[in-house]
């Protein structure tokens, strides 16, 4: 089959690649008919998460028809159309019955890695290195699906290929953020970042019944697009504290979710200098900017929620803001198979019209082109749908 592979930092190419194959009988195999750029696979692209290999395949976020099921799928039948959680799942262990499935204890068949890093190791993640699994990505026209019971759910008729897409990460993605913020009727809530989760995170807040939503974003042209589509204001980094200040009657929001990641963009600056050069000596691995301003500008006790993907460590944390406001932190990679239902629901009701988020779809084929353009923000593009 064809996909687009990593063939090293800043390079991508289409290839062909062996067709997947059932491997344990919870599998299923599934035809790719849209997947989509994420803004965490750019840090695999840079070489920011150091265990990808020459031809792995890429993707994490996609839709498609069910060809073939193993022997123990009981749920999901040749020929549905399904959409499928971007972090893999068992459904059973002790961290999946919490409802904390990208936390699976089963889900990463290669869990030294992650132990190493970070003490524990979390669920595995469609072609997210090997360090996260090491499985096929989504970005070709076939995937293997492990435990398909859990991690695939059926698209209704009524709801749009493209709309029901974004239901594999980025809405789910977005969507938790507010629900671990625990954003309810009357709060403000500030998100930063206006890519896909950011957009999401603040539509899910206004769904939620916030009073005021607000997005932080550097570029004016995404800042248009989050004016234009969801009616929130927006503010470039520079003038948050103030703006955010002048929304609250001087107390700051509720609930800062932050959306931006490991290679979070500043102004100039010492303290962007620094981060720049550390990231690119491997002095630290992140750059943590959006997540010290979620810190700074939240108001005293309120919750700072991390969406964006972090791989080690970052200096300059401010412990001491963190501490002495006595903010609550939360974060996570996604937990997809907790609330893709729901966001079913609100798709087939036309609350959540995802779909706004592709603003470009291209071939496999110009699979590298389609990351050109999205790793650069070209032509407006937030995100890149590709068709098998």
């Amino acid at each position: 089959m064809k996909a687009l592979t990593w063939t090293g930092v800043n390079s991508l190419a289409v290839q062909t690649v062996p067709d997947p194959e059932l491997l344990r009988p919870t599998d299923a195999i599934v035809r790719v008919t849209s997947t989509v750029t994420c803004g965490s696979d750019l840090h695999l692209l840079a070489g920011y998460v150091p265990f990808m290999r020459h031809g792995d395949v890429l993707g994490h976020e996609f839709i498609g028809e069910v060809v073939e099921v193993g022997s123990q799928v009981r749920d999901r039948r040749v020929g549905e159309r399904v959409v499928v959680s971007s972090f893999v799942a068992c459904g059973s262990c002790w961290q999946c019955r919490q409802g904390n499935f990208s936390l699976c204890d089963n889900g990463n068949p290669n869990p030294g890695i992650t132990e190493a890093l970070w003490g524990f190791a979390p669920g595995g993640c469609f072609g997210y290195s090997h360090a996260m699994g090491g499985y096929g990505g989504s970005h070709a026209e076939y995937v293997r699906v492990p435990y398909a019971d859990v991690g695939a759910f059926p698209v209704p008729e009524e709801i749009p290929e493209l709309r029901a897409l974004f239901a594999s990460d980025a809405a789910a993605t977005g969507w938790m953020g507010a629900d671990l913020g625990e954003v309810g009727p009357g709060d403000t809530v500030a998100v930063w970042g206006a890519g896909g989760v950011g957009l999401m995170a603040a539509r899910s807040a206004q769904i939620r019944g916030a009073a005021q939503v607000a997005i932080i974003e550097p570029r004016e042209d995404r800042r248009r697009f989050a004016e234009d589509w969801l009616g929130v204001p927006t503010l470039h980094p520079r003038d948050a504290g103030e703006g955010l200040l002048e929304l609250t009657a001087g107390r700051g929001p509720d609930v800062a979710i932050e959306a931006v990641g490991m290679e979070a963009a500043a102004d100039t600056g010492v303290q962007a200098a620094v981060d720049r050069a550390g990231q690119a000596l491997r002095v630290q691995t992140e750059r943590p900017t959006a997540v010290r301003e979620t810190i700074y500008h939240c108001r005293k006790g309120g919750t700072v929620v991390i969406l964006g993907v972090f791989a080690g460590w970052a200096n300059r944390f401010p412990l001491g803001a963190l501490m002495n406001k006595g903010l609550t932190v939360r974060s996570s990679q996604v937990h997809g198979q907790r609330y893709v239902p729901t966001l079913l629901e609100l798709m087939a009701s036309g609350e959540l019209d995802a779909e706004r988020l592709a603003t470009h779809e291209l071939a496999l084929g110009q699979g590298p082109e389609a990351y050109r353009l999205f790793q650069h923000k070209d032509d407006g593009c937030l995100r890149a749908v590709l068709h098998p």
